[in-house]
């Protein structure tokens, strides 16, 4: 029989809800699915919960539990991947073409969703450079097991020990997995570490908003790299440098004259809900950008759109009109 949890025994497996969705964003590379995984890692946890005996701490059993729902999902599924993942950068005036299904892509989170917001704050860089997009897309190469031991091992810390009892392995088996995992990572784009937002960076995108929101594209681009990025799931294409991204915001991309943006703190970086004007003169939901800051400048805007069969809006709750 199922023990009774009592409104304390709620609230401490509740208080875990954050990281652990963190942690299965990671694993699986979507703020939807990562929500499901932990819906059901707390289903689980509590019908068995009468079989939990303290043997181990309560936050490494809701692990154990959250690490073979994840792995369970996994085994039916595709990597989700980012479009620069998939293909090369295409000029200005190429058409957008069909979008491809939302279970081909990395989906955005934001900071407090992925429970940054409550991690300690010695911790906050670590987990906050885990969730950045490229590094959550170069985990997806990684097998699932490997994948479990490299985020266990080198985001949150735990002893090679602990991590073998919760894959029911041995700490050689642990040793080796990550270091397979390190040199597949290693071969890989994930070398843009999550930056602190100082004055500068801070100015940098007060003159970002300003330009966007005016659609004046010169100053726009003239806050990025040259060979700044821009990509736009669920469409696969993407862009490179500024002169094609100017082509693209006063070509194919021209209807996003006359929006607005939201700020927002998405995968460890500064980003923004853009609501664009539609024919009614309502500001309607259309993408959640993920602005990337290399240098102080814009090294990578990625739109991930509401339209088009992306989701990105009603995976992160947000308001589909604005006020």
């Amino acid at each position: 029989m199922t023990a009774q949890l009592d409104e304390r025994d709620l609230s401490t497996l509740a208080q875990h809800r954050g990281e652990l969705t963190g942690y299965c964003y990671r694993m699986l590379g979507s703020a939807q699915d990562a929500d499901d995984a932990v819906q059901e890692t707390m289903i689980r946890a509590w019908q068995a919960y009468d079989g939990f005996e303290g043997r181990s701490s309560l936050r490494s059993w809701l692990y154990r539990i959250a690490t073979n729902v994840c792995l369970d999902a996994l085994r039916s599924r595709g990597r989700r991947a980012l479009p620069m993942d998939l293909s090369a950068p295409v000029p200005s005036q190429t058409l957008p073409g069909a979008p491809l299904p939302e279970t081909v892509w990395i989906s955005p989170i934001t900071d407090a969703g992925a429970g940054l917001d409550a991690a300690d704050p010695a911790e906050q860089a670590v987990l906050r450079d885990s969730v950045r997009l490229a590094f959550v897309a170069a985990l997806q190469h990684l097998p699932p097991k490997q994948r479990a031991v490299l985020l266990l091992r080198e985001v949150l810390r735990w002893p090679a020990t602990d991590v073998a009892e919760l894959l029911d392995t041995t700490v050689a088996s642990v040793n080796s997995a990550l270091q397979r995992a390190r040199a597949t990572m290693a071969t890989l784009d994930t070398e843009r570490p999550a930056q602190e937002l100082g004055a500068e960076e801070r100015e940098l995108l007060q003159r970002y908003v300003q330009a966007f929101e005016a659609y004046d594209i010169e100053a726009l681009v003239s806050l990025m790299h040259d060979d700044a990025v821009m990509s736009m799931p669920p469409l696969p294409i993407w862009l490179r440098g500024v002169e094609d991204l100017k082509g693209w915001y006063l070509g194919h991309g021209a209807g996003c004259r006359g929006s607005r943006l939201v700020p927002l703190a998405v995968n460890g970086c500064p980003g923004f809900a853009q609501y664009r004007l539609d024919p009614s003169g309502l500001h309607v939901g259309w993408s959640v950008q993920v602005v990337e800051i290399v240098d102080g400048r814009i090294a990578q805007v990625h739109h991930f759109l509401q339209d088009f069969g992306g989701r990105a809006f009603d995976e992160l709750r947000l308001p589909l009109t604005l006020t």
